[in-house]
């Protein structure tokens, strides 16, 4: 058993322990506690077979009550480097595709199995002497607000990986980097790492009550004493979220010309969490107001005591709500954070922009939350992000500053964003710029 990883632990949190932690020992210490589970689900003889669309989770994973796609609880992020300066030569490319598919053959894609997608950065694509398409808008992370100054994510690729399975997700780490033979009994005959080099692995989980055990099990940075987080809350502010019908669907999000076709841009950030003024300044209905809206508190849209599932598959920010935002800033005296963001987040059409697929972490002992957003182009994101920082607001009342009484701006600081392209699946291996 791992020295790293508290035997003394309960099952859930030696297995979110395990994963956080990886490598050989993680998976084989978690092999041993879960000894006896079910067989995990093969993947496909051809992965030819599978959606062009990397993307494309929601067909692929269970819904809750009441339709809400549920994401598979343990997830992982790869950040990769590419050697040398130019750009990959076929022999890469081969080897890049050959890993990938062996995890297509060796895992179902399924919450049950595996699900993974491969992205590139502006910065990989630079590598070409030809520019992307214009297609595709892919510019180069950057500060997206004034009060912010995080590190950029300007490795040359991003690999997703998750699943409901922490074994599965160790098991498949280790196979890209040719550490075990087989993976789910496939034979593993090309590392991912053989091509690009791991520049940092960053881990997440997200599920009822995982936010509250891991912070019973560990003092994280970010969390008050006494952990006020609600038992059966998936996240850490102690609220639902991914409401189906504030999602995009993976249809809107696809880029819809071009040679990446199928394909779509991806916002990835990482935001430090602090909570001690958010559980103990603040009682439910203030909580409540900043994370939805005054409205919702007034109105009683989210009783006490509850994290939001009442809601249903609609977080209730309406057209009405989000149009009243400059009154509850002078009657309420501040403006909730889905209020804000549901500005911007909607076509002409009424089309929700966004499809945002986000996970806590406790990386380095700190309350965080990895933010994947999936839409057509980065500014999309960009856009979205703007109307939430509601610098307009500042202007309505004295009561609302940029960072007080502006949504959950108070408790979140963004460390580390980055802007990837998710090809479609027949360029997932190391793509030129311009395929054409």
């Amino acid at each position: 058993m791992s020295p790293a990883i508290d035997p003394s632990l309960g099952r859930r949190e030696f297995l979110k322990a395990a994963v956080a932690l990886g490598g050989t020992s993680a998976l084989s210490a978690c092999l041993d506690r879960i000894d006896g589970a079910e067989p995990v689900p093969k993947g496909v003889d051809d992965p030819a077979t599978l959606s062009e669309r990397q993307y494309a989770w929601n067909d692929r994973l269970p819904t809750d009550e009441h339709g809400n796609v549920v994401l598979p609880r343990h997830q992982t992020l790869w950040y990769l480097t590419l050697d040398g300066n130019g750009p990959p030569g076929a022999d890469d490319r081969d080897a890049v595709e050959a890993a990938l598919s062996t995890l297509d053959r060796a895992y179902e894609r399924s919450n049950e199995g595996l699900i993974h997608s491969v992205a590139y950065s502006p910065s990989y694509f630079e590598r070409f002497d030809d520019p992307l398409p214009d297609t595709v808008d892919l510019p180069q992370p950057r500060a997206l607000s004034a009060f912010e100054n995080p590190d950029f994510d300007t490795q040359d690729a991003l690999l997703h990986l998750a699943s409901d399975r922490p074994d599965v997700l160790l098991e498949a780490e280790e196979a890209l980097k040719g550490e075990v033979e087989t993976a789910n009994g496939v034979a593993v005959e090309t590392a991912l790492t053989d091509v690009l080099s791991l520049d940092d692995r960053r881990t997440g989980f997200v599920g009822k009550g995982m936010p509250h055990r891991k912070a019973s099990e560990t003092q994280l940075s970010g969390i008050p004493e006494g952990n006020p987080i609600p038992k059966d809350a998936p996240l850490f502010m102690g609220f639902v979220a991914g409401f189906r019908q504030n999602q995009a669907t993976e249809d809107y999000v696809a880029i819809r010309s071009g040679p990446f076709a199928d394909g779509t841009t991806k916002h990835v950030s990482n935001l430090r969490q602090r909570l001690q003024d958010w559980y103990v300044e603040q009682d439910h209905r203030e909580r409540v107001m900043e994370m939805f809206s005054p409205t919702h508190a007034e109105r009683g849209m989210i009783p006490e005591g509850s994290i939001g599932e009442n809601l249903g598959d609609f977080s209730g920010v309406t057209e009405e709500i989000v149009d009243r935002i400059e009154e509850d800033a002078l009657e309420f005296g501040r403006v909730g954070h889905a209020q804000k963001a549901a500005r911007a987040n909607r076509d002409a059409d009424g089309n929700v922009k966004l499809l945002r697929r986000h996970f806590e972490s406790t990386d380095d002992d700190a309350a965080s939350l990895h933010f994947p957003s999936l839409q057509r182009g980065i500014s999309d994101f960009e856009a979205v992000r703007e109307a939430m920082n509601g610098a307009d607001l500042t202007k309505v009342t004295p009561a609302i500053r940029q960072r007080v009484n502006n949504g959950i701006l108070e408790y979140i600081f963004v460390d580390h964003r980055g802007n990837f392209l998710v090809p479609p699946r027949g360029l997932r291996a190391l793509p030129p710029a311009n395929p054409d």
